[in-house]
């Protein structure tokens, strides 16, 4: 069985690659139960969240994710994100690989989001604002630097410290001018796309600081009961998912705005597998304001497994029976 770390991981997982490697999977589909999905109890603190994500290619590989979501590990300096994927044969049903889940989580989320930016940002977007200062914040910025071509990545976060750490990771990776911002209202009214990857329980951003043109990715707010937009974000934009079925009962910003009016559900244009599959075509005037809500799939991350699968051990000629006889899903 092949086990990938974090850096092992991290390396099998080009941003291009997975980016593609995503929108095929969106494109052609695989099984994929509804996700398990959990609250836990962590005495002194908020609760944490357990989710169980199963999906399979049938004839080629199943796979399931074990992920907790705990709020407060911020305070002991860990990752809010653990996790696990394994991965096994769809024929015989053995283990495969055992891959590092909270690298391929970030990694294949930044991704979701670059793939939905490749269809609604404007092809020349530059200026990029993340907003959040976890594990994800670089992860994005590498993810839509690989589809448009930034010059300009501007970073908030409530702790100024840690959006000046992650400004200056930004700038040492991609080569990009990357600073830190304490004014974000000036900052969004200045940006080609905003991406806000955040815990947070209450509107973030104002839809009267979007300018025309804009393209905004959320991705935190991942329960209902939490927001990262107001309503007059869905109000002025144009709504994208990444499932309709997920975003819809349990991303906060969508279920939110569902439930004030401020969105209808056929308001919501698109998901992914429609934008992949070429039935849905995001034609988009310079003015249009796109907003993108993401709350993760099964889908994504056997995907990405797969893609870190072959990748270290060779698709269609690695060492092992498995990487030798099964054909290649990209």
């Amino acid at each position: 069985m092949l086990q990938l770390d974090e850096a092992a991981t991290r390396q099998a997982l080009d941003w291009s690659a997975l980016i593609e490697a995503l929108r095929a999977m969106f494109r052609d589909g695989c099984e994929m139960p509804v996700r398990h999905h959990h609250d836990f109890a962590i005495p002194g603190e908020d609760d944490g969240t357990l989710l169980l994500m199963p999906a399979w290619v049938p004839g080629r590989y199943i796979g399931v994710k074990l992920a907790t979501v705990v709020p407060g590990n911020g305070r002991r300096g860990l990752p809010a994100i653990m996790a696990s994927y394994l991965l096994s044969d769809a024929v015989t049903g053995k283990m495969v690989a055992m891959i590092d889940g909270g690298e391929l989580t970030a990694r294949r989320t930044a991704a979701a989001s670059a793939l939905a930016a490749d269809y609604l940002a404007r092809p020349a977007a530059r200026h990029l604002v993340i907003v959040g200062t976890g594990r994800l914040a670089a992860n994005l910025a590498a993810a839509h630097a690989a589809v448009r071509p930034l010059s300009r990545i501007s970073v908030w976060g409530r702790d100024p410290e840690k959006a000046a750490a992650v400004a200056e990771d930004v700038s040492e990776h991609l080569d990009i001018l990357a600073r830190p911002v304490d004014d974000l209202e000036k900052a969004v009214g200045e940006a080609d796309i905003v991406s806000c990857a955040t815990l947070s329980q209450t509107p973030i951003i104002q839809g009267e600081w979007l300018r025309e043109g804009c393209h905004v990715d959320l991705v935190g707010a991942f329960k209902p009961s939490m927001r990262e937009t107001d309503d007059e974000v869905m109000r002025r934009g144009r709504v994208f998912v990444d499932t309709r079925a997920g975003a819809t009962k349990e991303g906060g910003d969508i279920v939110q705005a569902l439930s004030s009016g401020a969105l209808s559900e056929d308001r919501i244009e698109a998901d992914l597998f429609e934008l992949a599959g070429g039935r849905f075509a995001a034609m988009r005037d310079d003015k249009d304001i796109t907003v993108f809500k993401s709350v993760g799939a099964a889908l994504e991350d056997l995907a990405g497994a797969i893609l870190a699968y072959e990748s270290a051990s060779g698709a269609g000629g690695g060492e092992g029976e498995t990487a030798s006889r099964l054909p290649p899903i990209f």
